[in-house]
C-alpha cells in the first residue's frame, strides 16, 4: 500500500481516542485491529465484526504498524 493511502485511511486526532490512531472517521482504533489479528482474526471476520471497515482500512491499520516499528528503536529488557 502506498504511504499516502496509509495516511489517507489513518488518523490520528487528539480528540478522537486520546489522539491513539484511528480509522478515519471512525473511532476504531489500529491497535484493536492488530489485537484481533494477533488473536486469530481473519480479515474477513474483521470485516463482520466491523462492517463500516474495507479491506484496504485494515491493510491500513498493518501498514501503519509496520511503518512505525520500522521507525522505533526496540530495546529487549531481560
Amino acid at each position: 500500500m502506498e504511504n499516502g493511502e496509509t495516511q489517507r485511511r489513518i488518523s490520528i486526532d487528539p480528540q478522537i481516542c486520546s489522539g491513539k490512531p484511528c480509522i478515519r472517521g471512525t473511532r476504531i482504533m489500529v491497535k484493536n485491529i492488530l489485537g484481533m489479528i494477533a488473536g486469530g482474526y481473519t480479515i474477513e471476520k474483521l470485516l463482520e465484526a466491523y462492517p463500516e471497515l474495507a479491506r484496504a482500512d485494515i491493510i491500513a491499520a498493518l501498514d501503519y504498524a509496520s511503518q512505525v516499528i520500522d521507525e522505533e528503536k526496540v530495546i529487549w529488557r531481560a
